[in-house]
């Protein structure tokens, strides 16, 4: 679920602002499964504009406070949500440590980076969810160091309906700032998006694996 409608709006404008996401159903971008996608992000970008940064911190701090009071670890997932979750762990005075996608193949071989206690209360930062797999990978490995994942917090959903039963099967809630959905709406507001091409848009997260083709 969003965190609120209002930050879903501010958020997908941001976005859209800093060109974190880009739109181009008319040209569509080839994602690295293959996909043909009208969408692109990478809200990493958001990094290099403070008002953008610090708007994301500040509502993600205040999503975590709302319904994640008991946390008492911040993790982000690698390599997009490990900056924001920095961010996010120093406003709220916690611990961060971050997950990377599989374990070191060196050293002490770790996944889980920096000292997490077993049985903490962890909510994990993530800056994009896709179909949910590296997202929910990230949550298994922290469980399997003993944390208590009480859910996680994202930038940007695509709300794919596969992604939505994986985490709904993996018993971790999701809280996203924005979804697809306000993006759409903000972007036909702001004429980032002709009225022509919401319908197109729309059928790309029905069938985002045939889309295109």
């Amino acid at each position: 679920m969003i965190a609120n409608p209002t930050v879903a709006a501010q958020t997908a404008e941001f976005l859209l602002q800093i060109k974190a996401i880009q739109l181009r159903p008319e040209n569509p971008f080839t994602w690295a499964s293959g996909w043909k996608s009208p969408i692109y992000t990478d809200n990493r970008t958001a990094l290099s504009y403070p008002p953008v940064r610090n708007f994301l911190r500040e509502q993600m701090v205040a999503a975590i406070s709302t319904h994640y009071p008991s946390v008492e670890v911040i993790a982000g997932v690698a390599t997009g949500a490990i900056a924001l979750a920095a961010l996010v762990a120093q406003d709220l005075g916690l611990p961060m440590v971050y997950v990377r996608p599989t374990a070191k193949e060196h050293g002490r071989q770790n996944q889980v980076e920096g000292h997490l206690e077993g049985n903490r209360r962890v909510v994990v930062v993530e800056d994009l969810i896709s179909t949910g797999k590296s997202s929910l990978a990230a949550v298994e490995a922290l469980r399997q160091q003993y944390a208590q994942v009480l859910g996680m917090v994202g930038i940007f959903t695509y709300g794919f309906p596969q992604a939505d039963e994986a985490f709904t099967a993996a018993e971790c809630p999701l809280i996203t700032l924005s979804d697809y959905n306000a993006l759409l709406a903000q972007a036909q507001k702001s004429g980032t998006i002709r009225d022509s091409e919401v319908a197109l848009l729309a059928d790309w997260r029905t069938a985002p694996d045939t889309w295109g083709q």
